[in-house]
C-alpha cells in the first residue's frame, strides 16, 4: 500500500484517490495525537487525587475551636464579618481587561492585515470591533465612571 504524500481538499491522495484509504490514515493521526493528550490529561488528574487522597490520609485530625476560627494575617476577628468595599476600582480593573483585550486583538490583526488578501476583509472587522468597544467606552462615559472622584 503507498504512503500518502500529499493531501488533497477532499482528504484522499494523489496516489490512492477514489479508495479512500488515505482518509482512514488521517483520521487516525488525527485521534492518536488526542489520545495522547487525553492520557495525560488522565495522569494528571489521577496524580493530583492520588496527592490529595494520600495528603488526606496521613495529616493529623484534631480540631479545636481555635482552629475552627475565621481569622485573616493571624489576627483575631474582632467586630463583625462585614466590610465596605469601594466598588469603583472593580469598575477600572474590568476596564482595564476591555482594554487590555482589545491590545490583544489589535496587534495579531497589523499582522495578518498586512497579507496579502486579507487587507479589506480584516479591516472591517477590525472596525466593527472597534465600534463594540467604542460604545462600551461612550456607556461607560455616559455613566460617569472615567471620572476620579
Amino acid at each position: 500500500m503507498p504512503e500518502p504524500t500529499m493531501v488533497a481538499a477532499a482528504g484522499t491522495t494523489g496516489t490512492d484517490a477514489g479508495t479512500g484509504t488515505a482518509g482512514t490514515f488521517l483520521a487516525a493521526d488525527y485521534f492518536q495525537s488526542y489520545s495522547v493528550v487525553g492520557l495525560l490529561a488522565a495522569v494528571g488528574v489521577l496524580f493530583v487525587a492520588v496527592a490529595f487522597g494520600a495528603g488526606r490520609l496521613l495529616r493529623p485530625v484534631v480540631p479545636t475551636p481555635e482552629k475552627l476560627m475565621t481569622y485573616e494575617c493571624g489576627v483575631d476577628p474582632v467586630g463583625e464579618g462585614w466590610a465596605h468595599t469601594q466598588v469603583r476600582y472593580y469598575v477600572y480593573a474590568f476596564l482595564y481587561v476591555i482594554f487590555a483585550v482589545d491590545s490583544i486583538f489589535l496587534f495579531p490583526w497589523a499582522t495578518v492585515f498586512a497579507a496579502p488578501g486579507y487587507g479589506a476583509a480584516t479591516l472591517v472587522e477590525m472596525f466593527i470591533f472597534l465600534g463594540f468597544l467604542a460604545v462600551g467606552l461612550l456607556y461607560a462615559y455616559k455613566k460617569g465612571v472615567l471620572e476620579w472622584t
